[in-house]
Order: structure tokens, then C-alpha cells, then sequence
């Protein structure tokens, strides 16, 4: 919906409102920032735009975004071949290499299985994946799907899938994020915390026991 308005700022609101996490205030509200914006700006962002589309493709090997064949990741050499890490869409590659604590390569799923909307497992890359792991090189799969349901369906599955080839598979610890309330947390992330929880050590009693008048402060 473009509200009131018609004509080029109509379809551009229409446009802009088909954009993931864009409603249509936002959509309007993205509009008329361009309508007050010099026209050299926007000029660049329609350029890059048109350039993303143009040069950007999937890497052959990994399917991360990329500008050749291979992206900057399968490239270089200094990362560790004996470890994968499966996720379900590039952008999670950033976020995972912005935590500088994973050295090893990724692999790309493309989405994660969603039997409503007709996503299996075929739909995914997984023949790629399983192709990657019979080279003998690669000693552990790390599973950073999702934490909600698609994304344990697709952990699971992939889990029982490479389990077989004799290679190690672990999964992304998740619960419950700090500062959070208990009652607002989903079933899934709820469940995680108590697979994931972690015994506490024994506090260990005290020396001798302390003067209840020793703590007493004299005035």
C-alpha cells in the first residue's frame, strides 16, 4: 500500500516495501529521503545497485558471496581445512568472522528445511557439502544454523547425515542471552539452555569459622 500517493513516488514506495524488514512507514519514509537527497547520491546507490547485481555470484566451492569463482575465504591459505562450519546464509559468515574466533572454512546452505514452505532438504546445499567431506581432509563439522526450529530440523538432520561419514560434529552453543527474562524466552532457546547448562563448582567451606563479634564495627 502507497497510501496517497501515486505516480512515481507510489512506485517507489510499492518497491521499497518489498524489501525484507521494510514496512510501508518505512517504505514511505525511505522515499521522501530520496525525493530531499542530491541526485549525485543518488546516483552512487542506484550504480551500486545495478554493479552488486552485475558482478556479485555464489563461491563455486562454499556458496558465500563473492566476486570470482572462489570468494576471499576458500582463498586464503592460512585457514584451517580440517574444520567447516555449516550456516545458513552468507550474511551469517560475517557475523561468525566478526568474532575472529573461527579460522577453519565455511560451507553455505542457501536456507534452512522448512517443510511449510516447501524447502527440503534437495533444496539445499547439502550434496555439496557431503562432496567437500569425502576428500578425507576435513575432521570436524561445526552446525551454526539457526537457533529456532528450521534451524534444529536442518542441525538434526545434518548431524545424522555426516555422523555416518565418521566425521566429529558439533553444534553452536545457545540459551538464554544475559539481561534476558526467563518467561520471554521461546521453547527452543529454553530447551538449549538446559541441554547446554553447565554444573556449578561446590563452594568450599571456610577454614574455621568466623567470630560473629569480629564483624562487628566499633562505633
Amino acid at each position: 500500500m502507497s497510501g496517497p500517493y501515486d505516480g512515481a513516488v507510489a512506485d517507489l514506495i510499492a518497491e521499497l516495501g518489498r524489501l525484507p524488514g521494510i514496512g510501508p512507514k518505512g517504505a514511505q519514509r525511505i522515499a521522501f529521503h530520496v525525493l530531499s537527497t542530491d541526485s549525485g547520491e543518488i546516483q552512487r546507490l542506484a550504480d551500486a545497485l545495478v554493479q552488486v547485481k552485475a558482478r556479485v555470484r555464489f563461491c563455486v566451492v562454499c556458496g558465500n558471496v563473492a566476486e570470482a569463482e572462489k570468494c576471499r575465504i576458500c582463498l586464503d591459505p592460512r585457514r584451517n581445512d580440517a574444520q567447516i562450519c555449516v550456516v545458513e546464509e552468507p550474511r551469517d559468515v560475517v557475523a561468525i568472522e566478526r568474532t575472529r574466533e573461527f579460522r577453519g572454512r565455511y560451507h553455505v546452505l542457501g536456507g534452512a528445511i522448512n517443510p511449510l514452505d516447501g524447502v527440503g532438504p534437495d533444496d539445499l546445499r547439502i550434496r555439496e557439502l557431503l562432496t567437500r567431506l569425502g576428500n578425507g581432509a576435513v575432521t570436524e563439522v561445526i552446525i551454526a544454523t539457526d537457533p529456532n526450529v528450521e534451524g534444529e530440523a536442518t542441525a538434526v538432520y545434518l548431524s545424522r547425515l555426516v555422523g555416518t561419514l565418521g566425521i566429529d560434529v558439533s553444534r553452536l552453543a545457545s540459551g538464554l542471552p544475559v539481561g534476558g527474562d526467563l518467561e520471554y524466552a521461546d521453547e527452543v532457546t529454553l530447551g538449549r539452555a538446559f541441554e547446554g547448562r553447565v554444573r556449578v563448582p561446590a563452594a568450599r567451606p571456610p577454614a574455621s569459622t568466623p567470630d560473629p563479634a569480629a564483624a562487628v564495627i566499633d562505633p
